[in-house]
């Protein structure tokens, strides 16, 4: 006999050791190959680095005045006349600001299409003069008109005057990054070389082109900076590029121009470190290899924000004094909406260039930036190694408790490492990377463990193998067959066992459970497939691989039972002789069978109760399972199916049933095979009937959809399924804790596991009525979460936007039917088929309009009328009252129809 070793499982590759090296592989190419651990980095730095201590406050030698929306609905339109800019630095060169730093770009000449007539009207003026060349009187006077008007047309000249009377102002410049191929198209003009420094050691930003002010403003200005911001992958700003490379020349930041003139230096006085460092007289910025600082972005404190900033409008009307600005850095720009562009920084989902400039101008200022350290990177190697020696060599051998302490400690050491540098010591050491690692590894390998048990090693062997062969024979003589055969699996492999284990699956073959004799037969057949007519045996009781192991037990999914072809007589449940399997769902599976003694012929509907619970929860399962069949089994409706008998045998709780004739309503819920109207409301008025009885019985449904209702279209007959077994698995909770039910046709308060009633079941039929007439669910989406989300908050679509030719009553009564809170709903069944007569009675006028596939239209065509005029004959006198009523209750969440009787059943 060919035997195979138990030692298989414990190979290379189902090793633990061997899942930490694929976790590590992993890992490491989720790095290189995605953004994915790069954007968890920089979310902690986000949060990190915005919760410093207190001792880094922002300067309170700068100030923001804004271009907001007040300043340009008071002042007009968006680009301001240039002459507005300069009654602005007038007022702050008054003040003695200490520098002005101006935002807004200033590229283009601001001509006044005036400036041209005036100045040619200018040149025929002086023309105009007498043969002495003396004007006249009033050539003078108007010449002055003109000078005067000139100077007030001219508000780059305004501008520029301005600028150089300030002596204080910084403009800025901006250009396009990039790795130049070439030389410049043009070098810097001679007002931004003032502002510029030599650097040729690719300690900078590289530029491909740039945007200088105009010459007359440039000319004017105290000086140049660029104002440029590099945004990471995910858009926001976290770097401020100090200096940018054009045509061998290095542009310093506006920030870094602020910060210099603030302490009364200029660019001869910048110092540059090469891959270090920026140095401003005493002061020295950290930086990379390419001259960019991590700036500090303050947070708000007490409310109040880091700098505050005042309106444009309120400075220049004098509402806010310019005094206020004396010796300070000023910040003007735009924030105005559709006008400045605003970018994410940590700490801040929107930021204006100007705060931008304030915060990183007070960084630079307070050396509050912060630092990579060089040694960061052989650090953070090192770490990444050393986790992965722990999940390769150490996890392994850790027992699952002690495991998950080391890593959640090791997982605090690291965040933890990382969070205080940042926090406290202005640090960046990146150890997101290895924390990753760290987690994903852990789960992985709890993961493994879980799915692949290992043999216990450290539990001693307390019984020997004989004993354990012994104790399966007892428990198979006692009749505990999944027990021995759990028993015979613990013993090693010999021909006795093999003996044993051929009788027990004797056993499970006699009491009509050959899926788990074909589970046994598998189980022999991986020691020796040539044992004796085990192939014959494992083709007699089909492919063993459906079966399930749960607990020791081994069952075929749903506990369904096994027809075998050459089997002398047919399977039974209780006195029935189960004939053939006619259909499975999502709990059991339902037979046709038939009683030997008096030849009737019934559907037998099952239910696993010992594979969906276990313990107490089993025994209560049992009793509420055969509470609720004796429930279902007393109601006598001509529309509800008749309850026969209900037992348990085979591990199988089952009821026996009424069988039906004709095929469920699923078959009519799509475009193309959707029943005429009148016959859909025939239909579904029987159902509300039906429940409206059970209803009063104390009976809920909780499962109402195509599937549980029975049609035959050549006899119109209808009958509603599924009472009982849909109560017992929805009212029960199964080990996994989820309540059983159809999500589509569930109402919002059956969804949200409240307690229901019977106006649940008018909910979701109100949804099958919906479908039928229109082929579609009121509610759909791609994921569980998604569709309860709309049927909890959204409203259904109007039928007759899906189906224009339904009319507005009826679609009046799907939406009443389909109200998110019960008690704006129907509130019993005999409403919801008044209501349906009412329309029904209406539409026999039109019925061919509406269409709709109908088959046997003839036949259906008589059928529906006689059951109309039935219909019609019963419709009290005030439905247009009660029609008004339940359109009123729709809205108002008060709904006192005629009559009404009280919904709230006992579940």
């Amino acid at each position: 006999m060919a035997k195979s070793s138990l030692s298989e499982s414990g190979s290379f590759w189902r090793t633990d050791g061997f899942v930490g090296v694929l976790v590590v592989l992993i890992v490491v190419l989720l790095y290189l190959g995605s953004d994915f651990i790069g954007t968890l980095e920089r979310r902690f730095y986000d949060v990190a680095s915005t919760n410093t201590s207190s001792s880094r406050h922002p300067s309170d030698r700068i100030a923001v005045i804004a271009i907001d929306d007040r300043s340009i609905a008071n002042i007009g339109r968006w680009p301001w006349p240039r002459g507005i800019h300069a009654q602005l630095i007038d007022k702050l060169a008054t003040a003695k600001s200490k520098v002005v730093v101006y935002a807004v770009f200033f590229f283009e000449p601001q001509v006044d299409r005036g400036l041209s007539y005036i100045r040619k009207m200018k040149e025929v003026l002086g023309a105009d003069a007498d043969p002495a060349g003396t004007p006249s009187a009033r050539s003078e006077q108007l010449a002055r008109v003109m000078t005067e008007a000139e100077t007030a047309l001219d508000t780059d000249g305004q501008l520029a005057a301005s600028l150089k009377s300030a002596g204080n102002v910084i403009l800025a410049s901006s250009f396009t990054l990039g790795e130049p191929q070439g030389n410049a198209d043009q070098p810097l003009p001679a007002f931004a070389l003032k502002s510029a420094l030599d650097e040729n050691s690719a300690f900078s930003l590289p530029a491909l082109r740039g945007q200088q002010p105009i010459e007359r403003l440039g000319a004017a200005a105290a000086g140049i900076g660029h104002l440029n911001q590099t945004q990471d992958v995910d858009g926001a700003v976290r770097f401020e590029p100090l200096l940018v490379n054009y045509d061998g020349k290095a542009v310093p930041s506006v920030a870094l121009l602020a910060a210099t003139q603030s302490l009364n230096l200029s660019t001869a006085d910048i110092a540059l470190h090469e891959g270090e460092s920026v140095q401003i007289g005493q002061l020295r910025v950290k930086t990379d290899a390419a001259a960019r600082m991590l700036p500090q972005f303050y947070q708000a404190r007490d409310g109040k924000p880091a700098f505050s900033v005042d309106s444009f409008d309120d400075v220049l009307s004098g509402k806010i004094l310019a005094s206020k600005y004396a010796d300070k850095i000023v910040i003007i720009g735009v924030t105005a909406t559709g006008v400045g562009t605003q970018f994410p920084v940590p700490g801040n989902p929107a930021l204006s260039p100007a705060e931008a400039i304030a915060h990183v101008t007070s960084s630079i200022l307070g050396e509050h930036f912060i630092v990579q350290p060089g040694w960061g990177a052989g650090a953070r190697l090192a770490l990444l190694l050393l986790a992965s020696a722990y999940l390769i060599a150490a996890l392994p051998r850790l027992p699952a408790g002690r495991a998950a302490v080391i890593t959640l400690l090791l997982l605090t050491v690291l965040l933890g490492t990382e969070f205080g540098l940042l926090s406290g010591a202005a640090l960046w050491l990146k150890l997101v990377f290895p924390a990753t690692l760290l987690l994903i590894g852990h789960l992985a390998l709890t993961t493994k463990r879980f799915l692949m048990p290992q043999a216990d090693k450290s539990k001693p062997d307390e019984e020997s193998a004989e004993t354990k062969r012994m104790m399966g024979l007892a428990l198979q003589g006692q009749g505990q067959l999944d027990m021995a055969f759990d028993r015979f699996r613990r013993v090693p492999m010999t021909e006795a066992v093999m003996g044993d284990l051929c009788r027990l699956a004797l056993d499970f073959e006699g009491k009509c459970q050959s899926d788990k004799a074909g589970a046994v037969y598998q189980y022999m057949a991986t020691y020796s497939k040539d044992y004796k007519d085990i192939k014959l045996k494992l083709n007699q009781a089909g492919n063993p691989s459906e079966a399930v192991l749960i607990g020791g037990s081994i069952s075929r999914p749903g506990g369904a039972l096994r027809f075998d072809a050459g089997a002398i007589e047919k399977p039974m449940l209780g006195r029935y002789q189960v004939e053939k399997e006619l259909g499975k769902g999502a709990m059991g599976v339902v037979y046709l069978g038939r009683d030997p003694k008096i030849g009737r012929v019934v559907a037998i509907k099952t239910l696993a109760l010992s594979k969906e619970f276990e313990g107490d929860e089993l025994v209560d399962a049992r009793e509420r399972f055969f509470r609720e069949a004796e429930t279902a089994g007393r109601l006598q409706h001509q529309n509800i199916v008749t309850i026969f008998d209900a037992g348990e045998e085979h591990d199988l709780a089952y009821i026996a049933m009424e069988f039906l004739k004709g095929k469920d309503l699923a078959d009519y819920c799509q475009g193309g095979r959707l029943l005429a109207v009148p016959t859909v409301l025939s239909i579904v008025v029987r159902v509300a009937q039906a429940l409206d009885y059970a209803h009063h019985q104390h009976v809920v449904h909780r499962d109402i959809k195509p599937a549980n209702i029975m049609y035959e279209l050549e006899s119109d007959t209808l009958k509603v399924t599924d009472f009982g077994i849909a109560r017992i698995t929805d009212s029960s909770k199964t080990r996994t804790g989820l309540v059983w039910g159809t999500p589509s046709f569930m109402s919002p308060e059956q969804l949200a596991g409240k307690k229901v009633d019977g106006r649940s079941d008018l909910y979701s039929l109100g949804v099958m009525l919906f479908q039928l007439l229109t082929g579609v669910l009121p509610f759909r989406g791609d994921s569980m979460a998604e569709l309860m989300s709309k049927i909890a908050n959204d409203e259904a679509r109007d039928i007759c936007s899906i189906r224009p030719a339904l009319p507005a009553a009826l679609a009046r009564v799907v939406a009443v039917s389909l109200s998110k809170r019960p008690e704006a709903r129907y509130q019993d069944g005999a409403q919801f088929a008044f209501e349906l007569r009412a329309v029904l009675s209406a539409l026999m006028g039109d019925v061919a309009a509406l269409g709709g596939a109908v088959p046997t239209a003839d036949r259906q065509a008589s059928s529906v009328a006689e059951k109309t005029a039935q219909f019609v004959a019963t419709v009290p006198a005030s439905a247009t009252e009660f029609e008004k009523t339940v359109v009123l209750a729709s809205t108002t969440s008060t709904l006192k129809p005629p009559s009404a009787k009280a919904g709230g059943l006992d579940t």
